[in-house]
């Protein structure tokens, strides 16, 4: 499953986003490292596309992809060295696929702010600078390993290690993240190993509401994020679908899901019948039988052919008969590129 961890300065809203995204209950207290163990949640992405299809099948299941998303506890100065029980906090990092850098841009006296000021972009630069000492002291160990194997006669695997070690370095030294560093197909193998935090993809949640920061602008210009009220959408879940529409408001949290989807260049394909509707996540290029293994790996490892036909020409339609009879739906083989919204019927 995929996992998105919920990272930032500790009382910026990481633990109210969660309860919005969950609808669980967890501890939201006003307090720095309210969250000591991390909260973990299943959320659905919302697809309107599935939603469709169940009603056309008259489905008894509906099925929606999902992802885990895990409230990790606030980071501070120091975390790399352990500071704040970071070094906890930062192997719960490694664990997840994405992360969700929570930043606050709302200015309320009434919420305690760790650094005793307001500033977002200095508040993006403690998070950044603490994941990339964490990383740099990852590489260290490793190149100092790699550089006594690389020395030995024709270790070529140790050496192309150490090529891509140093390439890090130096970005990590410079302030960058290590997904800002273009690596050459054979080191990358090498650094999927590493676990690097700051090679993971990284979204942006900017917590804004009717006081803002006036970096807000600035950050909006320069980065790949989200604006959410998240005190408001948290204060959604105790009204009804009427009050909501009578107070103008309209959630925004769903956004946030299908961000993520974006942002690790996901897809997503469907199976649909009487018995169950159902949304698959994979990576966009899978083939049918990579796609096919996200339900059953005999799917992949016996895969003959599939039956595949998109969801808008589905929609026209409104039945496989239908859609047979004007010679809609394709037979695809092990070399087909699943693209997103297809409707495919394995056959093994």
């Amino acid at each position: 499953m995929l996992s998105v961890g919920i990272v930032g300065l500790p009382n910026i809203g990481k633990s109210t986003l969660f309860k919005a995204l969950t609808r669980n209950p967890v501890d939201i207290n006003n307090y720095p490292f309210c969250t000591i163990d991390p909260n973990v949640g299943i959320v659905s992405v919302e697809d309107p596309r599935l939603k469709k299809l169940s009603q056309i099948f008259s489905s008894k299941k509906t099925i929606p992809a999902v992802i885990e998303f895990i409230d990790i506890a606030g980071l501070v100065k120091g975390a790399h060295k352990g500071e704040g029980l970071g070094n906890k906090f930062l192997a719960n990092i490694r664990n997840t696929d994405l992360i969700c850098h929570i930043v606050r841009c709302f200015q309320e006296e009434s919420v305690e702010h760790v650094q005793k000021q307001i500033n977002p972009s200095a508040d993006i630069e403690i998070i950044n600078t603490e994941l990339i000492l964490a990383d740099l002291d990852t590489v260290l160990k490793r190149k100092h390993k790699a550089a006594k194997l690389a020395r030995e006669p024709n270790n070529e695997q140790a050496q192309v290690e150490l090529m891509a070690l140093n390439k890090i370095e130096k970005a990590l030294n410079q302030g960058d993240l290590a997904s800002t560093v273009t690596f050459a197909k054979e080191e990358k193998k090498v650094i999927s190993s590493l676990q690097l935090i700051t090679k993971k993809p990284m979204l942006y949640v900017l917590n804004v509401s009717q006081n803002n920061h006036p970096d807000l602008e600035k950050l909006l210009k320069n980065k790949t994020c989200l604006e959410l009220d998240i005190k408001t959408e948290a204060e959604l879940l105790d009204l009804n679908a009427q009050e909501i529409e009578e107070l103008g408001l309209q959630s925004k949290i769903s956004i946030l899901p299908r961000e993520a989807y974006k942002k690790l260049n996901l897809i997503t394909f469907f199976t649909a019948a009487e018995k169950e509707s159902h949304a698959w996540t994979i990576a966009k290029g899978s083939t049918a039988p990579q796609a096919g293994a996200k339900i059953h790996n005999d799917f992949k490892e016996k895969f003959i052919k599939a039956e595949v036909i998109s969801y808008n020409d589905f929609i026209q339609v409104g039945s496989y008969q239908k859609a047979r009879e004007d010679g809609l739906i394709r037979t695809e083989g092990k070399d087909y590129t699943v693209c997103d919204g297809d409707i495919i019927i394995f056959k093994i």
